[in-house]
């Protein structure tokens, strides 16, 4: 079972012991330490603080010399070891070639985002008891 699916039962656990529904990430979180579902490991406390690096990175702006406001820190994700890794870099010294894929990885993402708001948004002809569907109209 992946990481994912683990914490995906204990999702499941939180709502079989009719706790409240809707909740909060945090609420589920809380119950379960406190029920000890769930502890951090030591690989999840590094992958965490990775996760707030990465936010400070990416929250890091400075101004052009016409007064506009750009992103300082641009991320990369390339293959090392078999493994996809992201390598950050400051726009005013990075190479351009990892400028380029960092652009270009981000308007994939941007592309894939919007495709998927898309589809969630578009009416899918479902059973009306397994599922309730809303019609949304995005405005721009």
């Amino acid at each position: 079972m992946s990481y994912i699916d683990r914490l995906q039962s204990i999702i499941k656990e939180y709502q079989a012991a009719g706790q409240p529904w809707p909740a909060s990430s945090h609420d589920i979180a809380q119950w379960a330490l406190e029920i000890g579902r769930w502890a951090p490991q030591r690989s999840t406390l590094i992958n965490r603080c990775a996760e707030e690096i990465s936010r400070a990175l990416r929250e890091e702006y400075i101004s052009d010399s016409q007064g506009r406001r750009l992103r300082a820190k641009h991320v990369a994700r390339i293959e090392t070891n078999g493994r996809q890794v992201g390598f950050w870099a400051d726009v005013r010294t990075a190479p351009r070639e990892h400028m380029e894929i960092a652009f270009q990885q981000r308007r994939e993402s941007i592309s894939a985002d919007c495709r998927q708001l898309k589809t969630d948004t578009t009416r899918i002809s479902m059973s009306a008891s397994q599922y309730r569907w809303y019609s949304i109209s995005l405005m721009i």
